[in-house]
C-alpha cells in the first residue's frame, strides 16, 4: 500500500481525490436541490415525507451515504488547503510580479476564498438543520424549522450570498475536475467550460429560488 499512499500524496494524487470528491459532492448538491425545492409546496407534506425518510435510524443506506459524503468532505477540504499552499509557493514571487488575472481566470482567483465561506455556511447550516433534527428533540417539524429559517430576511440574505460564492466555487471545480480526468486542450474543452458555468450558476440559482420565495411572501 506503499504506492497507494506515495500516490495519493502527490499532487497529482491529490487533485485527482479533489476531482473525484468534487463530481461525487456535485452529485449530492442536485439530489439535496431536488429535495429542497419541495419546500414550495404549499403543505409541506412532500418535504416531511423525505425528511423522515432520511432521518430513519433502519435506513442503513442512507447512513452509509451520509459517512462516505462526510469523508468526501473532509478529504476535499483538506486537500483543497493543502493544494492552495502548494500551488501558492510554487508561484512565488514571480506571480506577484505579474498581472494575476493574465494567469489565472477568475474563479480560479476566489477559490480558497469561496470555500472557506461556503465551509462556515456549511457548519451553520449543519448545526440549524441537521444536527437538532437527527440528535435532538426539535418542538417544529423540519419543514417548519426550515420555512421559518427562509422567512427571516438576515438568514435568507447570507443564504444567497453563500449560493454565490457557491457559485464562483464551482464554475472552477467542474472545469479543473474534468480537466485532472484527462479532458484537458481538446474538443470537448468549450464544451466543458461552457456547461460548467451554466450547469453551476443553475444549481446555486436553485438554491437562491426558496429564500426569495419565502421573504417575498411564499407560503
Amino acid at each position: 500500500m506503499g504506492w497507494f499512499t506515495s500516490f495519493i500524496d502527490s499532487s497529482l494524487g491529490k487533485k485527482l481525490i479533489m476531482a473525484v470528491t468534487g463530481l461525487f459532492l456535485y452529485i449530492y448538491l442536485i439530489i439535496h436541490l431536488i429535495a429542497n425545492l419541495l419546500l414550495l409546496r404549499s403543505t409541506g407534506d412532500a418535504f416531511e415525507a423525505y425528511a423522515d425518510f432520511m432521518a430513519a435510524s433502519l435506513n442503513i443506506p442512507v447512513r452509509i451515504i451520509e459517512i462516505v459524503l462526510f469523508i468526501a468532505f473532509i478529504y476535499h477540504i483538506i486537500n483543497g488547503i493543502r493544494l492552495w499552499f502548494i500551488n501558492k509557493a510554487a508561484r512565488g514571487i514571480e506571480y506577484k510580479t505579474k498581472d494575476p488575472s493574465a494567469n489565472s481566470t477568475f474563479y480560479s482567483r476566489f477559490m480558497i476564498q469561496s470555500g472557506i465561506v461556503v465551509l462556515i455556511f456549511l457548519v451553520i447550516h449543519l448545526f440549524d438543520f441537521f444536527i437538532p433534527s437527527r440528535f435532538g428533540s426539535p418542538s417544529t417539524s423540519m419543514y417548519e424549522s426550515a420555512v421559518a429559517k427562509f422567512q427571516n430576511t438576515g438568514w435568507s440574505i447570507m443564504y444567497i450570498v453563500a449560493m454565490v460564492l457557491l457559485a464562483i466555487h464551482l464554475v472552477h471545480a467542474f472545469q479543473s475536475g474534468f480537466q485532472t480526468l484527462g479532458l484537458r486542450h481538446n474538443k470537448y474543452t468549450p464544451f466543458i467550460k461552457g456547461f460548467g458555468v451554466v450547469f453551476s450558476i443553475l444549481i446555486c440559482l436553485g438554491f437562491a429560488i426558496i429564500p426569495l420565495f419565502f421573504i417575498l411572501g411564499g407560503k
